[in-house]
This record gives structure tokens, sequence and C-alpha cells, in this order.
């Protein structure tokens, strides 16, 4: 195996103000499992709750660690922009998350069109932008790297 197919992103862990609040919420909107919470013990050593969850090809890809009350909340700042979860493949498979999403009742920030993947956004809870997308076809940004930075509409 070549360095290159050995690295990745290995999970993302998101600051929020309320697990009871922000665990359902990616449950629902990803369809994402939850795996652990930590214990006491860890709690006292991380000065947080948190909860993992797993698509099921890793031992988590995503944490949530509630931060005390009063934390604010800093969408535009230095940071984090949003955080981008792969759903699928190909359009059909977008346009079924986006009924799912409507649904459940899940507003859309906006929806976008980058050549190289089409993307729902939402906020989660507090405000931060959870990016869903699929795949195109992965020769467009093979032949032509620049399409990375395509952004158009999409209507869904």
């Amino acid at each position: 195996m070549s360095a290159a197919t050995q690295r990745k992103i290995g999970h993302v862990v998101l600051n929020v103000s309320s697990l009871a609040r922000s665990a359902p919420f990616y449950e629902s909107l990803l369809g994402i499992r939850e795996v652990a919470r930590m214990g006491e013990a860890e709690k006292k050593i991380v000065g947080a709750d948190m909860v993992f969850f797993s698509f099921g090809d890793s031992h988590h890809d995503l944490a949530l660690r509630e931060v005390p009350a009063g934390t604010p909340v800093a969408p535009e700042s230095l940071g984090l922009a949003h955080v981008a979860f792969k759903i699928g493949e190909g359009l059909t498979k977008l346009q079924e998350h986006a009924a799912h999403l409507r649904a459940q009742g899940i507003e859309f920030a906006f929806t976008r069109d980058h050549i190289v993947t089409q993307s729902i956004y939402v906020r989660d809870p507090d405000g931060i932008l959870v990016e869903m997308y699929v795949e195109a076809n992965p020769e467009i940004w093979r032949n032509d790297p620049t399409k990375v930075a395509t952004v158009l509409p999409l209507d869904l």
C-alpha cells in the first residue's frame, strides 16, 4: 500500500452545547450510529462529556464534546468553517437524502453543485455548518483539479 492510500482524516470532534440535543440530530442527519459514551473517570480527565459515532468502517468517525454552558458560539471566526460527510454516490442518493432531511424537519442552509460533488448544507443545533455530499465522476477532478473550486447553485 502506498503512503497516500494509508492517509486519511480519521475523525472529527465537534464542541456542542447539549449532547441531549445534538446526538439525536446527528443520528438523524447522517444515519450514523452511536458507539460509545465517555465514562465518569474519562470525563474527569477530558473535562467534558463526549459521545462517539461510527458509520461502521472505523471505531469512530464523529465525536461530540459537550462544552460548559455559556461557552461562546463562533460560527464565523477563525477555525473550522464546516465539516463534510460523504453520504453516497450520485445525485439520486442526494435527492433521497434531501427527502429524508425534509421529513425530519431539518432545514437546508443552502445546496451547491461543486461539479466534483453535489452538496446539501445545514446548520446543527449550535450553528455549526454541516455538509452532506455525493461524489461525481472522479475523472472530473483528476483531469482538471481546478474544478474542485467550482460553486454553482443546485436545485433539489
